[in-house]
Order: C-alpha cells, then structure tokens, then sequence
C-alpha cells in the first residue's frame, strides 16, 4: 500500500479552460513542491507529431500536467497548445525531460524556448545512460534547480541499482523516478518501489494500461473485470485506481477527449468506490503470472514436454519466453 509520505490527496474539481487554481489531486514530492498525479503524456503513439490539438484538449477536458520530453520531438507543440489555452502559468504543470548529449544547461534552454518558458515544474533524465558520471551529471541538474530553470528535478527509467548510485553522491535526492509500470511487471519492481518510498521519491507510472491494450486476454483481465462491475468503473480505471493503490502516480495519453475524461473521473472512483484489499491482492496476484502470451508459451513447453521436443522447437520457445520477459517486465 501507499507510503504515508506518497499519500494522495484528491480534491473534486470541476475541469474548466478557464479555472485559475490546478485542479488536484496532488502529492506532495520530497522537495515541497505540490505534484498533480496525473499527467498528459506527449510520448508513446504522439512522439515527432504535432500534438497540439491534443494537449489542448487535455487541457480543456482538465488535465493541469503536460509530460513532454525533448526526444518526443513534442516541446513547441506543447508550448503552443499552452499559448492557446489562456491560462496563467501557475494553472499548469509542465514536466519535460533531459535526452541529448549536450550539457543538461544546454539542453533545458532549447527546452524552455522549444515551449516557451521560463521554467519547467519538473526537469527529468530520460534514461541513466544521459549521464556518463552519475556524480557531475546530477550536480548540473541540481544547478539547474538552484538556478530556477526547474522546480522540481527527477529521473525516468532508473533501476534500483541506478538510484542506490546517484543516491550514494547526490545532495539533491530525485524527486521523481518516472518507469514503466502496469501489473504484469508489478512483481519484478517491487524491491525499486518500496525503495523509492523509503527514500520519499515518487514513482510515476507510463504504459499503465499493459494489460488493456497490450497483452488483452491474460490472467488480469478477469479480475479487472470483476472489480470494475462491482464499482461501476471501467476496466481502464480500475487500472489506474491500482496504480494510485501503490503509491504511483500516472502519465497517460489518448486522442479521445471521452477517455480523457474516463481517466480524470478515476479520482472520484478513490472517493466513492475505493478498490478493496481483496481486489488489489487478486491483481497483484494475476500480474505475477505474467501475460497471456508468456502463458501460451509455457503451456507449449508442457505440452511437448521438452524431452520430446525438437531442439528447434526448445530453443524458439526459451527465446520468446526470454524476450517476452525481457520486454513486458522492465
């Protein structure tokens, strides 16, 4: 369950173009600054195109945080889609992310002026790689921090073993550690989630929605199922409502301006029909038995029984189990 520091705060608000205040719920990070717990996400299916009609609308249907990056390509879309809005900076939360082999100085200048700010709320690494030398490499960012370019400064795709490194020099812990997260790899992240809240870092989820529009008739989806006609929910925001049950918040996307709204109502579902702890259990429970697709594998193997098998038939499941695990776990 959730740390007692990660604990969200869900406040009902009524999503509107021209509200003043960012709308919430929100947690607070490690740093003081408040965090909306649910992002727009400019990456996945919307990387190098232009999503300003899509932020926009985000905007409208009331999501106050944008999560673009400077590999998606997406930044100056994202900084017109704000320009659009009309609404006064304080009424939004802008997370982007470091993604070149120029300086992080560098780097989140051509962000600022690509969107049009003078700071981001958050300023993350996109991947450990970025930084050669953990040690000098964090050092800038918490300049950048210092110097006023971002509120807030995080990381994206780290390991456990990655943020025990940066961890060992940093004066400046990540406020954010932002990773691919859904129940089917729920098991193989838990050690880097009690970690991070141990440390007070929010773990921030993508690719949530694994089980849904990935790996579809796997062992998840009946549970999901289940626990969404007992609430009233949809399947999608069930998944979310587990997510928010770990201490994790969510970055998500959609073109569909009815999604958008399906995914803000998962709020209220915390209110009013709060997943219960059996229900959680039996998610976390299906996840670990990996999805469908590992299944029918491992069924393959059974069935032939591997002493039975042709070594070619042995060899091409071990490497689909391989890489399956590989893909769908981290």
């Amino acid at each position: 369950m959730m740390s007692s520091d990660l604990k969200f705060k869900f406040n009902h608000f009524s999503p509107s173009r021209l509200c003043s205040a960012m709308p919430s719920g929100t947690a607070t990070l490690n740093d003081g600054n408040e965090f909306p717990i649910i992002a727009f996400g400019t990456g996945s299916t919307m990387k190098f195109k232009d999503v300003t009609d899509y932020v926009g609308q985000a905007i409208e249907s009331g999501f106050s945080h944008i999560d673009t990056a400077q590999h998606y390509q997406t930044e100056s879309y994202v900084g017109l889609a704000i320009k659009e809005s009309g609404l006064p900076r304080s009424s939004l939360y802008i997370t982007t992310k470091y993604g070149s082999g120029e300086s992080p100085q560098w780097a989140i200048q051509q962000s600022l002026n690509k969107i049009g700010l003078s700071y981001v709320d958050l300023y993350l690494v996109h991947f450990p790689y970025l930084l050669s030398d953990f040690e000098s490499g964090w050092q800038e960012f918490e300049k950048l921090k210092k110097d006023g370019l971002t509120r807030s400064i995080g990381v994206s795709n780290f390991t456990l073993e990655d943020l025990q490194k940066l961890l060992k020099t940093a004066v400046t812990k990540p406020a954010v550690n932002q990773i691919r997260f859904h129940p089917y790899n729920y098991a193989s992240h838990k050690t880097l989630l009690e970690y991070c809240a141990k440390q007070n870092i929010m773990v921030e989820a993508f690719g949530s929605l694994n089980s849904i529009t990935q790996n579809p008739g796997g062992p998840v989806d009946a549970v999901v199922n289940a626990a969404a006609k007992r609430v009233g929910a949809t399947p999608n925001q069930v998944i979310f409502s587990w997510v928010g049950s770990k201490g994790v918040a969510i970055v998500t996307t959609s073109r569909s301006k009815e999604r958008l709204q399906e995914y803000l109502a998962v709020e209220d579902l915390h209110h009013e029909a709060p997943l219960t702890a059996e229900e959680i259990a039996a998610i976390d429970e299906a996840g670990a038995k990996g999805p469908p697709s590992q299944l029918v594998v491992a069924r393959l193997a059974m069935q032939h029984r591997f002493e039975k098998s042709s070594p070619f038939i042995i060899w091409l499941a071990i490497a689909i189990m391989f890489g399956l695990a590989t893909f769908f776990m981290f």
